[in-house]
């Protein structure tokens, strides 16, 4: 079996590291011993993307936000949904991730990053939203393992109801809030249903229709 490779190392704002490794053609980033994702398992991801697109396909000139740009996976399933004249914003704290987008992992994103409907925003994704009252369709979050501060504990205040009241704020009528999580919490839901939000749930797994692990996908649309 082929070795896993540690190709860099990149520090977290406010505390941590993120770790890339490469085995093969194989990439994994990893907070500690969790695996943030891999280059193998993209079917929830790509999830988060077409479903909340499915949700505003009624909209003119879309705008989008994906809070966390990972291995790519939600952009570019974005991407091949959203017509030409959508505008897709991608928040990424770790200026690192974005240098791994180009560098090591450029064959994994083909190009997406260069589209030009897209462009990328390098902060934090809760202060842009913050900052953001009535610019966006939908909002796709998958910046944690689920809706708490995993990566760092500043990420809880986007869970919490400050948070989503934000996330409503910066939405357009009908939009959507999307949350990946790996799995389900039920003080989430509460969460959203008490912010106002119309809750779906949808489980998916972490390799599409070929299976994997459950993963939960909320979507909260704004009244």
């Amino acid at each position: 079996m082929i070795p896993w490779k540690q190709l860099d190392i990149a520090s977290i704002p406010g505390g941590g590291e993120l770790r890339l490794k490469q085995r093969g053609t194989e990439f994994s980033i990893m907070l500690g011993t969790n695996e943030l994702m891999n280059s193998r398992l993209s079917g929830s991801e790509e999830a988060l993307a077409t479903l909340s697109c499915e949700h505003i396909k009624d909209k003119k000139r879309p705008s989008v936000l994906i809070g966390g740009l990972g291995m790519g996976f939600t952009l570019r399933a974005a991407l091949a949904v959203l017509p030409e004249d959508a505008e897709i914003t991608v928040a990424e704290l770790v200026p690192a991730v974005i240098a791994w987008a180009r560098g090591p992992m450029a064959e994994i994103f083909k190009g997406s990053l260069d589209d030009p409907r897209v462009r990328v925003h390098e902060g934090d994704v809760g202060a842009f939203i913050r900052t953001s009252p009535g610019k966006f369709d939908a909002i796709m979050l998958d910046v944690d393992n689920g809706p708490d501060g995993l990566t760092r504990t500043s990420n809880d205040g986007l869970y919490d109801f400050g948070g989503l009241n934000a996330s409503k704020v910066a939405l357009r009528a009908n939009g959507v809030l999307a949350v990946w999580s790996s799995g389900p919490d039920a003080g989430f839901t509460r969460r959203l249903q008490s912010s106002g939000f119309a809750v779906k749930e949808v489980n998916t797994r972490a390799n599409g229709k070929r299976g994997g692990a459950r993963h939960v996908i909320w979507l909260a649309s704004k009244r």
